[in-house]
């Protein structure tokens, strides 16, 4: 192995020969046993595990820095031991070029290039700097003390080091392609619109409903401390909730209703409102309120100075038809959408998310959980538009949502006057395995499986085969036709950002 090195590669032979003659003419001392300690921290990639542990602890970007390191490190060190080390084959450096102190034990039986050790450090330093680079700055000198560790301890040539330092770099360049900048997030916009101040909730009718997750008798309190001038009817279970929402919006001297409660009682709560040109105060509450979120209402006193000072603005909202029962005397349901509405695995793959987001954060339990969903799902067959697809997902925001992948989760403008469609098709050969990597590798917006528009009206048909349909979190079984159109500041609403 040492004679085919040495015939075609003389010259890095003789300087890698020299370079080593210099590092063992170091005087001993504590640096020796820091840099064989330091060499088997980074056995396995062991070292650059704990390293991206310690950084998953901080959501946002430094957790995704971890994840596109892991992944460089996992692509380099794939390379460099399973292709270069079987076409570059070279004996490693013998007991008598160092110190017997400082010389590895036991050696590595492996090919000496490249280094694998290199290889992974670089990676993994890179590829959090491609995201975080004060982070990767930060461990550029820990990289570069792995890399040089093999040299100080026997276990290679300097060529192998730069070698497997320049493989670890490329990889984590090319899964920086895989991993691509998502763009930036536009910034919160509303547009103004008129509302009457409601000082102490006067002219003010609230529905309360006690079905929410998060309901308490104290949440009734609440309410009645921070609204006193305020209607405030609580809906207990076994009532008529739309009959009671008609109810609450037609007591006699409403300005304005106020709704408590989840997606599926907020929009309840919106078509109530639209219908009788009331403006909808969305208060926190509920076991999911997203537009209460996206409003700026997350908390209520938010909701209270919004509703004070009469700040309000205009949201779009959607409206679905849905068919449901035999195809010869269908039944027609019309729903209200202020949030989001899916067909297929969608449900299951929020649910996963949802509950992995507190340990993992928002991004990574997203990616975890459709990795999770589709290795295990099955697709359906819808016509959409005409076009006959399979699919693993339908799902239809009311506006743009961001990212523009598998996981939305934010809605900077509520009047775009647009649908956010997305498919995840099946079509494709392969398409579980390509859906799959997509994930893996952060680029499920760029793949051939996924397809982005936008629009103001879709349809869409199950054919024979009954659908299970979600709307703002409230499902419907047995629907064989969807229609959904948007219209553009039909709502108006209390926001402190107005």
């Amino acid at each position: 192995m040492q004679s085919k090195w040495r015939g075609s590669h003389r010259w890095i032979d003789r300087l890698d020969k020299y370079l080593v003659q210099h590092v063992s003419s170091l005087p001993g001392g504590n640096h020796d046993d820091f840099f064989r300690r330091l060499s088997a921290s980074a056995n396995h990639g062991k070292l650059w595990i704990a390293v991206a542990v310690g950084m998953a602890a901080f959501p946002g970007k430094t957790r995704r820095a971890a994840v596109h390191g892991l992944i460089a490190q996992a692509v380099a060190s794939a390379v460099t031991n399973g292709v270069f080390k079987t076409l570059l084959p070279r004996a490693r450096p013998l007991p008598e070029h160092l110190p017997v102190f400082r010389f590895v034990h036991p050696q590595p039986t492996s090919s000496s290039m490249p280094s694998g050790h290199s290889a992974s450090a670089v990676a993994f330093a890179v590829g959090v700097g491609l995201v975080r680079p004060a982070i990767g700055a930060a461990l550029a000198p820990v990289a570069a003390g792995v890399a040089y560790s093999r040299v100080h301890t026997g276990a290679h040539w300097p060529s192998d080091v730069l070698f497997g330092s320049a493989l670890g770099a490329g990889a984590a360049l090319v899964t920086r392609h895989w991993w691509p900048v998502r763009p930036p997030i536009p910034i919160t916009r509303r547009t103004a619109a008129l509302a009457p101040g409601l000082p102490g909730g006067e002219g003010l009718s609230i529905v309360v409903n006690t079905l929410g997750g998060s309901f308490t008798e104290e949440t009734a309190s609440a309410l009645r401390d921070v609204f006193p001038k305020a209607y405030i009817n609580t809906v207990d279970p076994g009532e008529d909730l739309k009959q009671q929402i008609t109810e609450t919006a037609e007591h006699p001297g409403t300005k304005a209703l106020g709704v408590w409660g989840g997606d599926g009682t907020v929009g309840a709560a919106a078509a109530a409102a639209v219908e009788r040109s009331l403006p909808l105060l969305v208060l926190p509450g509920g076991t999911l309120n997203h537009f209460a979120r996206d409003a700026g209402t997350g908390s209520l006193a938010d909701a209270v100075a919004a509703a004070t000072n009469g700040a309000a603005a205009k949201a779009d909202i959607g409206f679905v038809t849905a068919e449901r029962g035999l195809a010869g005397s269908p039944a027609v349901s019309e729903l209200i959408m202020l949030n989001t509405s899916s067909i297929g695995l969608y449900p299951n793959l929020v649910r996963r998310r949802e509950h992995l987001q507190p340990a993992l954060g928002k991004p990574l339990a997203g990616v975890v959980a459709m990795f999770r969903t589709f290795a295990a799902g099955t697709p359906i067959t819808l016509t959409v538009d005409g076009v006959r697809r399979r699919v693993w997902i339908a799902y239809v925001g009311r506006g743009r949502y961001y990212p523009r992948d598998h996981a939305p989760l934010l809605r900077p403008v509520l009047d775009d006057g647009v649908l956010d469609f997305r498919i995840f098709s099946a079509d494709e050969s392969f398409a579980r395995l390509r859906l799959l990597w997509a994930v893996l590798t952060g680029t499920v917006a760029s793949s051939s499986i996924t397809h982005l528009r936008e629009v103001t009206e879709v349809s869409i048909d199950a054919g024979g085969s009954p659908m299970a349909l979600a709307v703002d979190g409230e499902a419907l079984a047995g629907v064989r036709k969807v229609h959904y159109r948007v219209v553009p500041r039909a709502l108006v609403y209390y926001t402190p950002l107005g």
